[in-house]
């Protein structure tokens, strides 16, 4: 249910970051193929002394490498060097996302990937995509945050048996520090002696929403997945709800 993002994390930070956070109990990890970073996510997951089963990765494929699939795929696996992939994903809809993710079923019958999902997929893409592939998407990683619920979206997945991660879930870098200044989620904070961004992640997880908050800090790694010893109450999930604002940062 909570990970760590890599977006954006390169080289040896990358490789330190993600050892930081397996220290701390992180064993979801989210990366693509777009990111830049495959081979660092995996040196890490070696380099941890963790067993290889213990942990969840992801990574995705981009819309340039839907028309050649099968070799891109072959190519993450190499970069990556852990085996297999725990779940890969289109990471958005582009000209041939149903034949590329076609292959990815092939490769998940090989074995190579253990399960499949899509990223900003809404209602009318999934709608359009379900109908057209074999196993159904276990995922979809789309912009959640207070200002950007998505509520119906939230819905429809989760009545579809489809998981719904949320990326940016504190919005997009530069929106942050006001999220964070907000009045109700600063109140909701001081009354369980916890910090707003927890208060973001409590809320997400219970309304069912998965989260791979990004960050370089051991200390906000650690802020981040501490979110499993309180518990929002329905009147504080209302006034959360109400902060909705349809406020997308991001173009997708």
């Amino acid at each position: 249910m909570l990970g760590l993002g890599t977006y954006s994390l390169h080289g040896d930070e990358c490789i330190n970051v993600i050892l930081s956070a397996i220290k701390l109990g992180y064993r979801k990890f989210d990366t693509a193929t777009f990111y830049g970073n495959e081979e660092e996510v995996g040196e890490a997951i070696l380099r941890s002394g963790v067993p290889r089963e213990e942990f969840f990765i992801c990574t995705k494929l981009y819309p340039n490498e839907f028309g050649h699939a099968e070799e891109a795929i072959e190519a993450s696996l190499a970069r990556l060097d852990i085996g297999y992939v725990d779940l890969m994903l289109l990471h958005h809809p582009g000209r041939n996302d149903v034949e590329a993710y076609k292959v990815m079923e092939r490769a998940m019958a090989a074995g190579k990937i253990r399960s499949l999902g899509v990223s900003n997929y809404y209602i009318e893409e999934m709608t359009e995509f379900l109908p057209k592939v074999s196993i159904k998407p276990v995922m979809t990683q789309n912009e959640i945050h207070p200002y950007y619920q998505e509520k119906e979206v939230r819905k429809y997945m989760h009545r579809n048996g489809i998981v719904i991660e949320g990326w940016y879930p504190f919005g997009d870098r530069g929106y942050t520090k006001a999220m964070f200044s907000n009045e109700t989620l600063k109140k909701i904070a001081e009354a369980h002696g916890k910090s707003p961004t927890q208060v973001i992640l409590r809320w997400d997880l219970q309304h069912g929403v998965a989260v791979i908050p990004g960050s370089s800090n051991p200390g906000h790694q650690k802020e981040n997945i501490s979110v499993f010893d309180f518990e929002l109450i329905p009147e504080e999930m209302a006034r959360i709800d109400a902060l909705d604002r349809n406020e997308k940062n991001d173009w997708y």
